[in-house]
This record gives structure tokens, sequence and C-alpha cells, in this order.
């Protein structure tokens, strides 16, 4: 019989490819880990690795990796159905979310659902679009916040409000590039906001991997244009504030800017007061849906299905509103 202990211990192994790593991961010695590794193969009859330098796996181990992760995945999935059929009183949700997207759309989901399921304990997992699709497919985590589509497989979606991607434009860049045309070039952007107008301007620019960046990639390539890169940041509150300071225009959602969701005006402090000018996009790609995901091959838990519930009830902006 599989002892499910050897096989996490195998897998971390697998996974580092070296038992000092390994053993570190896992809080344990790295005989004891040897020991586990031994147990495995003599429960198989095989060998698992190929003791050289750098540890490889032999063919035998290639393969129990892939049903190590999957087994492993169907003991947790197993332990969460019978715990949800036995008490859903307490438990567990993981939510992954970008850094700052949460601070917009939590607040609105999150009171709710822990008033009505105070014994069910919230983690949350904060990344950026890669990160958050790797720990989904991993299941580090239950659910994730994402614009639509994700681009992880094997992932079913609810979709739960419309988001738009702004350009940012601060009167002061378009002073030093264009010194002297400013009002003309922002009644040219009002009329329609063209990239090709911005073409001296430098851009402040999320770093690959988030969704407001691979959007903004996709505008430049449309438009034939490769932008001015002034500077790269991990975080949209930093990049709007660079700009605020004139290092560059940049994109920005309109979720962030109206904690309504609705409103014209611009409620952002910083927007306000920092002489940046927000224009829509005429591309179809800075339109899209903000959604829910969920892992199509696991168990999904009832505290999964409240959350989901509950975002479709209190996000005031659903996908049916329009823009």
């Amino acid at each position: 019989m599989i002892n499910f202990l050897n096989l996490e211990y195998f897998l971390a192994a697998a996974e580092e490819l070296n038992f000092t790593r390994a053993a570190k991961r896992l809080y344990i010695s790295q005989q004891s880990l040897s020991n586990h590794i031994s147990n495995m193969e003599k429960e198989f009859d095989v060998v698992l690795f190929n003791r050289t330098s750098p540890l490889t796996l032999t063919y035998a181990g290639q393969a129990l990796k892939v049903r190590a992760r999957q087994l492993l995945d169907l003991k947790d999935e197993t332990y969460r159905e019978i715990a949800d059929i036995k008490d859903f009183s307490t438990g567990q949700l993981s939510i992954g979310v970008s850094h700052t997207r949460g601070r917009f759309i939590l607040p609105e989901i999150l009171p709710t659902y822990q008033s009505e399921f105070p014994g069910i304990e919230l983690r949350l997992v904060e990344g950026n679009s890669s990160e958050l699709a790797r720990d989904l497919l991993h299941g580090d985590i239950d659910l994730m916040i994402d614009l639509l589509p994700f681009t992880a497989e094997n992932v079913a979606t609810v979709p739960i409000c419309q988001e738009e991607i702004l350009l940012v434009v601060p009167d002061a860049v378009l002073k030093k590039t264009h010194p002297g045309q400013e009002e003309v070039l922002k009644a040219q952007l009002q009329a329609g906001a063209d990239i090709h107008l911005l073409e001296q301007c430098p851009f402040v620019l999320l770093k690959k991997g988030n969704r407001v960046r691979t959007i903004a990639d996709e505008i430049f390539e449309d438009a034939q244009l490769t932008p001015r890169v002034a500077l790269e940041t991990e975080n949209i509150e930093t990049a709007l504030a660079l700009s605020a300071k004139g290092m560059g225009i940049t994109f920005y959602p309109r979720m962030f800017t109206s904690p309504d969701h609705k409103a014209n005006a611009y409620k952002n402090p910083l927007i306000r007061q920092a002489g940046l000018n927000l224009y829509p996009l005429d591309y179809s790609r800075a339109h899209g849906t903000l959604g829910l995901g969920y892992h199509k091959g696991h168990y999904m838990s009832r505290a999964t299905h409240e959350f989901i519930r509950i975002a479709l009830e209190r996000i005031p902006y659903t996908a049916a509103d329009g823009d």
C-alpha cells in the first residue's frame, strides 16, 4: 500500500532534484528523506533516482512524479469533500488575486462572506496573472480573480464584472515632448486615443506577466509601435504614482479610479490632483471582463461555491450592465 508521506517526500525530491534542498523544504534531515525515498524504491522494486551529480530521475521516477502529484491532489480533494459532508461550519478558502485588484474587489465580498460563514478560514495569495494561474493549477489556491480569458488550461470561469483599461497621460509628459502643443494633442486624444500620437513619449509599464502589461503590449504590436519604456514595475499603483510625477504614460484599470465602479468622476485623489488625463482606448483588447477561475478537475468545496454566489450578488457592476 502506498504511504502518502513517502509519496509527498518523493515528490519534493523529484521537484528539487537535490536531496539537501528537498530536506530543508520539508523540515526534515537529509538522512530521513533518504530513508523515505528508499522505502518508496522498495515498495515498487525500482530505482527512482540516478544518484549522479546533478541528481536525475529514472524513467520510473519520471512516471511516479506525474502520478504522485495526481494522487496527492486526489487525497486532498477527498479530505475536503468528506469534511464538507461532515461539517461545513469550518474549513479554509484560498483566494488568489493581484496585489492591487484585491483592494477594490475583496471589500465588496469578504465582509458578507465572513458574516455568513465565520468558521471558514480565509487565506489570500497575491501575485501577478502568471503566478496565480500556476498556483491554481497546482492546487495552492481554490479560486483566482483576474481578467478573462485565463491563460491556464483546465480552468472554468465565472464572469463577475466588466473592466476597461484606460490610457493615463500626464500633462507634464506632454509639456516635455510636445511643448506648446499640449492642448491640441489632448483634444486629439479626447476624440480618439490613438497610441500613434504618443510615439515620442516615455511609458511606465508593468512588468511582463501582468494582464494589463499583456494588453498594453498587444496594443503596441497592433499599432506597430515600439514604446520608449522609461521604467517597469510590478505594482500598478507605483506605475500611476510615477506617471503622476511626469516619468511617463501608463495604463490603468477604470475600476481602480472609482470605488462604486460606475461613477463618471474619477475619485482617486492622485488622478484628481496630479494633472493626469484619462482616455478610453479604441482597442477591443482594452475592454474585458473580470472573472473568477477554478480548476475544473478538482473538487469544488461548498466554501468555494458560496464565495462565487456572494461575489455575483455583491459586485455592483456586473457583466450585464455594460459600460
